[in-house]
Parts: structure tokens; C-alpha cells; sequence
């Protein structure tokens, strides 16, 4: 079969690669002039899969309301973009902030990147590729006793879903983190998740594209897609800027620009763009940087190590499809890495980036069939969109190719928003 993926950012190149993999014929397209250009190039690199977890959680509504009075805000709303589609996507946030719906969104979440990092393994067996990775956990720190005590809920699933973990006073967490020897003091303890890993994405994305075109992969790039073309029940081609192509079967991989194309034709996915920050900096001593990946609960905010650079990423904003890089929210991803690493890294060399994660309601994304018979999806990852990355590509590549999936598709796919 000739598949047509639409996207090139990391959830598209993992579908491709197993696509190809599964002997078909996989041709990519994006508007971009190389792969991971969007939301994949500057992510946090964390690749976490005890840290998927659901934004939509109890108590999260009384939390973002002060969050959005902090002066280092971990939630901003730019409340000009608020717009009916945005106040619907938050209401159906809100309604999934119970403890049902979090147990159960978080279990859909668990399972699926419990799969990918398996799938990380295998690939890392099968394919000699350097991303900067590291496979030293990721350690959620706690600057109060009160975050102390509310860790029940999170590890009560870790434990149903057979996730590694432990709980760290701490002196434990400097043994974890010995640069965090520096600022003991502002640390209460913390959650160890020593399964979790972490990389670049972007050269990871970069370097699967090469190996996907080993495969046979065509990737057709600086295109932009105009239209998709439905006749009954079928999508017969997608129309672009450089021509009409025909496939067997699509699949879109577009993120937060999913929903709009997908409206086109009359499927609603509640995928809406949460923007996020970064900063990238060099190293300047290295006792003082972290060895793998530290989430600084109070304020949201991941700072990640690769080999020789500081990756710190975070905060959450409701700003629609605005890409503008608002030097305010720099501010608290500057003040996190400042604060508990301080001398590892030189400021005033940072590369500050901006990139929009495409979030669900229930911070599951939307992965399978469509009610066109061949249309599919994976969209939706919202943070965790690298976590997710290969076990989503080949899940989806089972169900396109009509093979048994590995894990269990129960709730993943866009059928669990009209049941």
C-alpha cells in the first residue's frame, strides 16, 4: 500500500519508519524545508514515561487560578485570544478534572508510553543512533512538604501500572543529583522515576528521516497542504501548493494543526495548541549541571541534560496559534535553571524557542481510524509527544497495516469523545 503521511515533526517520522518498516510505501509531507522543525525541534527532551500524567487532574482549577496570579506563572492566558473554541476546549478540560477521569486518563496515558520506551529499546538495538541520549531517570522535585504529601494519587497508578519508582528525602535526591548539593536547602525530597530517559529530539528525528529513507521514504518537503479531498466514505487525495497527491491511506500527523485541516472535513478533535517555552544552553562546569532530567514541581518546569547543553522547558499558555517569543515567559524557565543550578550555565548564551504542544482535554492523544475508511490519525500528545513518539508511530502503523496492535487500543482513539 502507498501511505501519505501528513507531518514531519517526530510522530510522523516514527510512523514512517514503521510503515516502511512493514513494507509499504510511505511518502511525508511538510510545509517545512527539513523534518522536526516545529513543536519537535526544542522540546523539553524528556522522554518520561512515569511522568505522564494528566494536566486535567482534581484540584487542578483552584490551582491554575493561583498559578495565574504567581509572579513566575506556570499558566498564562492571553484572554484576547479567547475565543469560543478556546473556552470550550478549557470547559471540557475542566469537566475531566475528577477522580475518575484522571485515573482513567492516566492509565490510557501510562500504557501507551510504558510501550514506547520499549519501542525506544528496540530501535536503539536495531539502529546505531546518537541523539545525546541518557538513561538515568527523571527526578520530580519538591520545595514543600505539602507536594510531599499530595504524591499518593500519582503513586498509586505507578504502582498499578508496574512503573519503577522512589520516594527520595533530601539527601537523597543530591545523591540522585549531586549538583543539587548546591541548593540543599530549597529542597524538601522527591520522586525518582529511574525508567524514564532522555535526548534530543530533533537530531533523533532528523537522524530516523536518513534511516526511513534507507527504507524507501519520500519526504516531500516545503509543501504546503491546502485541502483534503473526501468522496463518500473515502479520502481519494490531498490537494497542495506543489500538485495533488493520491495514496491508499493518510494519515495525519500534523499536531495542533490537526484540527484545523481535519474541520474541513467534518471531524472534530478537541486538539488545541498549548504554547511552551524553552531555553538551550551550553555548559560552562560541569559539576554544577545536572547528569539527566530534574522537573521543579513548583514551578512546571524540566531541566534536562544532553551531552554538553542544559535544555529547560515548561509553562503552559492558552495563546491560540500565537508563535510570538514573549520575553516575559522567559523569565521563570531562566529563574528554575539559575536557581537550582546555579554556575552550570552562562545565561546570555541561551537560544530562547517556542513551539505549541497540541493537547487534548484529557491529555490523551487521538490515535487510529477516522470514519473515513482510510484516514488515520496521531495527533494530539500535548507534552509528552516525544515520550509517546515510537510506540504511537508503531501502533498506528499496526492498525493501518490490519495487524493486532501490541497494546490494548481501548480509549485511544477518537471514538472516546462521541461514546
Amino acid at each position: 500500500m502507498h501511505i501519505l503521511i501528513l507531518g514531519s515533526g517526530v510522530l510522523g517520522v516514527a510512523s514512517a519508519w514503521y510503515l516502511a518498516k512493514a513494507g509499504h510505501q510511505v511518502t511525508v509531507i511538510d510545509r517545512q524545508s527539513g523534518v522536526a522543525e516545529e513543536t519537535s525541534r526544542g522540546n523539553a527532551g524528556m522522554i518520561s514515561p512515569g511522568y505522564a500524567t494528566p494536566w486535567a487532574a482534581p484540584g487542578v482549577p483552584v490551582k491554575a487560578v493561583k498559578w495565574l496570579m504567581q509572579d513566575l506563572a506556570p499558566l498564562m492566558i492571553k484572554y484576547g485570544e479567547l475565543d469560543s473554541n478556546t473556552l470550550s476546549w478549557m470547559g471540557k478540560m475542566v469537566a475531566n478534572c475528577n477522580a475518575k477521569s484522571y485515573h482513567i486518563n492516566k492509565e490510557r496515558m501510562m500504557r501507551l508510553a510504558e510501550y514506547s520506551r520499549d519501542c525506544f529499546k528496540d530501535l536503539r538495538n536495531e539502529l546505531n543512533i546518537d541523539y545525546e541520549q541518557r538513561q538515568f531517570g527523571t527526578l520530580e522535585l519538591f520545595r514543600s512538604q505539602k507536594q510531599m504529601d499530595g504524591l499518593d494519587k500519582d503513586t498509586q497508578v505507578l504502582r498499578e501500572c508496574g512503573v519503577a519508582y522512589r520516594q527520595l528525602n533530601a539527601q537523597e535526591c543530591l545523591e540522585v543529583e549531586p549538583a543539587l548539593a548546591n541548593v540543599k536547602d530549597k529542597i524538601v525530597g522527591g520522586l525518582h522515576l529511574p525508567g524514564d530517559e532522555t535526548g534530543d529530539c530533533f537530531k533523533f528525528t532528523t537522524a530516523l528521516a536518513k534511516e526511513c529513507e534507507k527504507l524507501g521514504v519520500v519526504f516531500k518537503m516545503n509543501t504546503n497542504i491546502q485541502s483534503i479531498n473526501v468522496c463518500n466514505d473515502k479520502v481519494v487525495s490531498v490537494t497542495t501548493d506543489k500538485g495533488i497527491y493520491h495514496a491508499d491511506n493518510y494519515l495525519v500527523a500534523l499536531g495542533s494543526y490537526s484540527t484545523q485541516l481535519l474541520n474541513s472535513i467534518d471531524i472534530k478533535i478537541p486538539v488545541y495548541p498549548i504554547k511552551g517555552y524553552s531555553l538551550t544552553l551550553p555548559i560552562e562546569d560541569e559539576s554544577c549541571a545536572p547528569i539527566s532530567t530534574v522537573m521543579d514541581e513548583t514551578y512546571k518546569i524540566a531541566v534536562t541534560r544532553f551531552k554538553d547543553r542544559i535544555r529547560v522547558g515548561g509553562t503552559a499558555e492558552i495563546a491560540s496559534y500565537n508563535l510570538d517569543l514573549d520575553e516575559k515567559r522567559r523569565a521563570n524557565v531562566e529563574y528554575v535553571v539559575q536557581d537550582l543550578f546555579p554556575g552550570a550555565t552562562d545565561i546570555s548564551k541561551a537560544e530562547f524557542w517556542t513551539g505549541l504542544r497540541p493537547m487534548t482535554p484529557d491529555s490523551t492523544p487521538v490515535l487510529g481510524g477516522t470514519k473515513y475508511d482510510n484516514l488515520y490519525l496521531n495527533t494530539g500528545h500535548g507534552t509528552l509527544g516525544w515520550t509517546m513518539s515510537l510506540g504511537s508511530g508503531k501502533f498506528v502503523a499496526d492498525i493501518i497495516s490490519q495487524r493486532k496492535t501490541d497494546i490494548n487500543p481501548e480509549g485511544l482513539s477518537i471514538d472516546r469523545y462521541y461514546a
